[in-house]
């Protein structure tokens, strides 16, 4: 990612963080938040889905608007836990130069820290 991305997803997740609590009516966003977080995380299902779908079409143009969709309602629930993406850009960056298995292996030693306390 660069500057240019970083500022996109933090104006977005200014935008999103500026409809909470805003009139549901008038507001897509506002809405989301009004209906609390099980329709939000139910609404990343269904755009993960249509992801997938698209992915399995082979329909470039498709993956791009349907991952946008998940993208943006992946934000809505940072936003409505408290998170932003620069929670989720800084976990990135922290995981940058681990090899997958490496990061998974150190994710199961912190579970099994988590589970003996």
């Amino acid at each position: 990612m660069n500057a240019a991305s970083d500022d996109t997803l933090a104006r977005l997740a200014a935008v999103i963080e500026s409809r909470r609590g805003g009139d549901p009516d008038k507001s897509y966003v506002a809405r989301l938040f009004a209906k609390g977080p099980d329709a939000i995380l139910k609404k990343i299902g269904e755009e993960a889905t249509e992801t997938v779908m698209a992915a399995k079409d082979g329909d470039r143009k498709r993956i791009v608007a349907e991952m946008a969709d998940l993208w943006f309602h992946a934000m809505v629930a940072l936003a409505a836990f408290g998170l932003t993406p620069q929670d989720v850009l800084d976990e990135l960056a922290r995981r940058e130069g681990l090899s997958g298995l490496e990061e998974f292996a150190l994710r199961k030693v912190e579970q099994r820290g988590q589970e003996g306390m």
